[in-house]
């Protein structure tokens, strides 16, 4: 196989919505009362829902730009790509990275659906989330049939209502859903409760994978505000393992054995050392810790490589490994527009940890598993040769894909005589809680 050849899916890229989500959804008080997308005197972009103000460009949509400049600008969509919001550009940017097809979260509405699950009208929220959905799947997603694979959010306050969405988005070909992977932070119960119980069976009746994207609950500390950020920023995926950890003594997975959980933008490196932790553990101390009735007869290891996919964006170390985590629970992920995702780049990053890998092995990370897992009959739409990397950028070309780096003179100019220091911790958090204030 040559690099061209491949047929590559990512498992998790982002949306930056534009403000007309809702304009075709919704009508009457219902439209009247949806998100809104404005913007303040200084031109600043943020959304206002239920009396909450949120500001959700920034770090989420810098694909394109010069990386001098990544930080909390952009902040208004203009000076965003365009793909970034926009459906039809967005296949441009895909075609010129070489990507067949993507799953993408949302942004302003929270990458698990936070927006609508803390809303104080719960009525309201539940109309808006399913526009939302709607939306995601007919206006986005269905426009470029083959293209996406649907994404939905969920009224997590409400099982019954929970339990209803999931079967209605598997009618409308919607099987992934998106979800905390630590809801008792938000103070809902936690996956071990029975209260989740219908929306188990939901998606295992339907075959409805569960996303747990990183950063939804179980989030990468900051050692110190004097910390430099790449020290957060590389210890990120490492903490998907406390929520891997915590899902693989999920007693329902025995319940209900094809109930897939896929976890996004988590990496692949850490979790041979996981599951061989995991099983140690459990040999160790399962007679005191009655462990038994989350595993049964079977080992953590077990449990994790026949219920859990994960994703990569750039790991070698992983992939040298995959005999330790199962070739068939790997993905690839792009995460566009955020500031990890190299665009316009991705089949030659991931050509040089793909030398590790079969050609089959190759064919099942790179799309099969995608496939599978999300029940995503992708070839039914367009053939296969039409979604190869080489075919792809071929119709970028033709097509005039600008790939010019933006640059808006974000980057903070440095004084006579002084040295750049290290971006912290504190500084970016200073940051979030600047732009997080109305002005």
């Amino acid at each position: 196989m040559k690099m061209e050849d491949m047929v590559i899916i990512s498992v998790d890229d982002h949306i930056t919505e534009p403000g007309t989500v809702f304009d075709n959804q919704l009508s009457g008080e219902a439209y009247a009362t949806a998100p809104k997308l404005k913007v303040r005197e200084n031109g600043v972009n943020y959304w206002e829902y239920q009396g909450k103000q949120l500001q959700n460009v920034a770090l989420n949509s810098v694909t394109g730009r010069v990386r001098e400049e990544y930080g909390m600008e952009p902040t208004n969509l203009n000076q965003l790509r365009q793909g970034c919001y926009d459906v039809d550009a967005r296949i441009g940017d895909m075609d010129v990275n070489g990507i067949a097809a993507a799953l993408n979260f949302p942004s302003f509405a929270g990458i698990s659906g936070g927006l609508f699950i803390d809303a104080p009208d719960k009525a309201q929220s539940i109309v808006h989330m399913r526009a939302y959905n709607d939306w995601h799947i007919d206006e986005w997603c269905g426009k470029y049939p083959g293209r996406f694979i649907p994404l939905g959010v969920l009224p997590l306050w409400d099982m019954q209502e929970t339990a209803k969405e999931v079967r209605r988005l598997a009618d409308k070909g919607c099987f992934a859903i998106t979800m905390s992977e630590n809801p008792a932070i938000a103070g809902m119960p936690s996956v071990h409760s029975d209260y989740w119980e219908p929306l188990w069976k939901a998606v295992s009746d339907c075959g409805t994978a569960i996303c747990l994207h990183i950063g939804t609950g179980n989030v990468s500390p900051h050692c110190s505000m004097e910390s430099p950020i790449e020290a957060n920023i590389t210890t990120m995926p490492m903490a998907v393992a406390f929520g891997a950890a915590d899902w693989m003594n999920l007693a329902a997975l025995h319940r209900y054995p094809d109930m897939k959980i896929c976890l996004s933008e988590s990496g692949i490196g850490w979790i041979p050392y996981l599951l061989e932790r995991a099983d140690y553990t459990h040999d160790q101390h399962h007679v005191w810790t009655h462990s038994n009735q989350y595993y049964g007869d079977m080992k953590p290891s077990e449990v994790f490589k026949r219920h859990f996919s994960s994703c990569f964006i750039d790991d070698a170390y992983g992939l040298k490994n995959i005999e330790l985590i199962g070739e068939d629970s790997i993905c690839y992920e792009v995460d566009y527009p955020h500031s990890d995702a190299p665009w316009p780049n991705a089949p030659e990053i991931l050509w040089k940890s793909a030398q590790f890998l079969t050609d089959s092995q190759i064919d099942k990370v790179t799309h099969l598993n995608a496939m599978r897992l999300y029940n995503f009959p992708m070839f039914d739409h367009i053939a296969k040769e039409e979604l190869t990397v080489g075919a792809l950028r071929a119709k970028a070309k033709a097509a005039g894909v600008d790939t010019t780096l933006i640059s808006t003179g974000g980057a903070k100019p440095l004084a006579d005589g002084e040295k750049p220091r290290p971006v912290t911790s504190g500084d970016i958090i200073g940051m979030f809680m600047k732009h997080a204030e109305p002005a």
